[in-house]
């Protein structure tokens, strides 16, 4: 876990140039007025951007720099997680299936849409999508390889899509205890019938909340916050009907698993293009927008 004092070392050895931060020249004014004994920065209050991106970096290398099994492992995971997701909506799906007023329904199933991205974002599980902006923050310092990037990628998004699979076939195993078949083939329905440029816009705009809650989360102090921030963005990518990929590929992959309706191509068609929108939604609107303009302000 990367502490505050990690992060204060990291600044203390950037600031050592020609050039010193502004956040660095007040964090040695308060060390020269406080006792070491006062804990600073340690409230309910959000950390400062400068500490954030400096949070972001280390967690961002630790994840780079994790070994190949652990990630895996946590990823696999993280898709399994998932489907807890899918199942809440799809039996949401299915009961107000009858019910004439869809806004009613499209409520609801954003009410229950962030609980198994609660579950597996505390629970410390790898994501891909909260990964395509905190593991690009490194590389933008010059402090990580693109090659580690590629590797991280990879490895978390197929451990996610492995844990889809698995998820799916659960699901599918026990539809006869939970009876959300017909919820399951509507949400399939949703994910399948857009051309593929409303499909990766709509990916774009769900990977942009992904990342800017793993932006909140790192700016939270307490777990609460956190939680709090993790359910604001994916409740709002629910209400939206925004395509995530993993949490997508889970339910489509059910859907496909439990009827004839849907077809392989209709499945990797969807996880392409899913994938491709939140990597660019992560990225470009989250990752290289905040380093960017913390970074240009940081200095004189």
């Amino acid at each position: 876990m990367v502490t505050n004092s990690s992060i204060e070392q990291s600044n203390g050895k950037q600031g050592g140039g020609a050039e010193e931060t502004e956040r660095a020249q007040e964090r040695a004014r308060e060390d020269s007025e406080f006792q070491p004994v006062i804990i600073k920065r340690s409230d309910e209050a959000l950390r400062h951007p400068d500490d954030t991106i400096e949070l972001a970096i280390e967690e961002g290398l630790e994840q780079l720099n994790r070994p190949f099994i652990s990630l895996i492992l946590s990823s696999i995971a993280a898709g399994l997680i998932l489907g807890f997701t899918a199942m809440a909506v799809a039996v949401v799906t299915h009961i107000l299936a009858p019910t004439p007023l869809n806004v009613l329904t499209r409520l609801a199933t954003a009410i229950v849409y962030p609980l198994g991205f609660v579950i597996c974002i505390v629970g410390g599980t790898q994501l891909f999508t909260e990964h395509t902006a905190t593991s690009v923050y490194p590389v933008l310092d010059s402090r990580a390889s693109i090659f580690k990037l590629l590797r991280l990628w990879v490895t978390v998004l197929g451990g996610n899509i492995a844990g889809a699979i698995l998820s799916g076939l659960l699901l599918r195993s026990t539809d006869e205890v939970i009876q959300a078949r017909n919820g399951y083939l509507d949400i399939g329905e949703h994910l399948v019938k857009y051309t593929a440029s409303s499909l990766i816009l709509s990916a774009v705009l769900a990977g942009w909340l992904m990342a800017q809650g793993a932006w909140l989360i790192l700016a939270a102090r307490s777990t609460s916050s956190q939680i709090l921030c993790i359910y604001i963005v994916t409740f709002l990518i629910g209400l939206g009907g925004l395509h995530h990929s993993i949490a997508g590929s889970v339910e489509i992959l059910t859907a496909y698993f439990i009827s004839d309706t849907f077809s392989l191509a209709q499945v990797l068609r969807f996880i392409a293009w899913a994938v491709l929108g939140n990597l660019i939604g992560g990225t470009i609107f989250v990752a290289l927008l905040n380093y960017g303009h913390i970074k240009q302000t940081q200095f004189k």
